[in-house]
């Protein structure tokens, strides 16, 4: 009786840890069909941290609140791309340009370039866009309406918008050269020219001028005037240009020193030292070649 207890007893173990066995195997098993079901997960890679300078992110252009259109040349004619067209700027030798005239009443003939009032009235105000800051003070431009007539004016003036490029803004006396005052607005094509007869140039320290600071005009230049230079004892300067057609020396440094002036086409002139008397007309005897 005892023997068969002791027999049934390992009968029972034994089935236990075969169960039990068999239990912890489907276990295994599960999991392995687990993991391999599972989508296997990138490995980890270190990046090394860069050296020396890194790469700036570019800045993003700003977008200008409105486009301005720019001034077409005349299809038969192609702008000029040597350093005398950069020198020129928009207004360019040999171009034509294209816009429309219309007029003003342009009083003693004073404007924006401030050369001061004037007996000859064929004079023209210039669009802002082409009147670049007073770049195209003095210059004198050749201009023809659709009839065949044409007249020869000089850029004394600044149009505002809404002027547009290749717009000119002409004294009624000067409009009235080419058609009849009464229509207001005419097309027209323009072109730069150096004109064969012109005075020397003068040169003009503005009121309030000293040692301290002084503003410099050029008057009377037969060709647009590209470059402005003092002599400040060290070396040239070269001077900004005020849109009111003055080159400024703001510190001082070259007012009353030998002035070195350059047309559009190159041409240096140099000029000796003037002494700095405010609002007076110095002549010099110089003047720019024809071209």
């Amino acid at each position: 009786m005892w023997g068969a207890a002791v027999a049934l007893a390992a009968v029972g173990v034994l089935s236990y840890l075969v169960m039990a066995s068999l239990s912890d195997g489907a276990a295994n098993i599960a999991r392995t069909a687990a993991a391999a079901a599972a989508p296997a997960s990138a490995p980890q890679v270190s990046t090394p941290a860069p050296t020396g300078t890194p790469t700036p992110t570019p800045t993003p252009t700003p977008t200008p609140s409105a486009s301005v259109p720019e001034a077409s040349p005349s299809p038969t004619t192609t702008p000029p791309t040597s350093t005398t067209a950069a020198a020129a700027g928009r207004i360019a030798p040999g171009t034509t340009y294209e816009g429309d005239a219309t007029h003003y009443e342009a009083a003693d003939g004073n404007g924006a370039c401030l050369f001061g009032p004037s007996d000859d009235m064929m004079i023209a105000a210039m669009n802002e866009t082409d009147y670049e800051t007073s770049k195209a003070c003095g210059a004198y431009v050749l201009v023809r309406a659709a009839n065949g007539a044409s007249v020869t004016v000089r850029i004394t003036n600044v149009c505002p918008l809404p002027c547009a490029p290749g717009q000119l803004d002409l004294s009624k006396q000067a409009f009235a050269e080419l058609a009849d005052p009464v229509l207001g607005r005419i097309p027209i094509t323009w072109s730069l020219l150096s004109p064969g007869a012109a005075d020397t140039i003068s040169i003009r320290y503005k009121d309030g001028s000293s040692q301290w600071w002084c503003g410099i005009q050029v008057i009377d230049h037969r060709n647009p005037v590209a470059k402005l230079e003092v002599d400040t004892g060290s070396g040239w300067r070269t001077l900004p240009r005020a849109e009111y057609n003055y080159f400024l020396a703001e510190d001082g440094s070259g007012c009353g020193g030998a002035i070195r002036i350059t047309d559009i086409y190159g041409e240096r002139l140099t000029i000796n030292a003037l002494p700095v008397r405010a609002d007076v007309v110095q002549p010099t005897g110089v003047q720019f070649g024809q071209h």
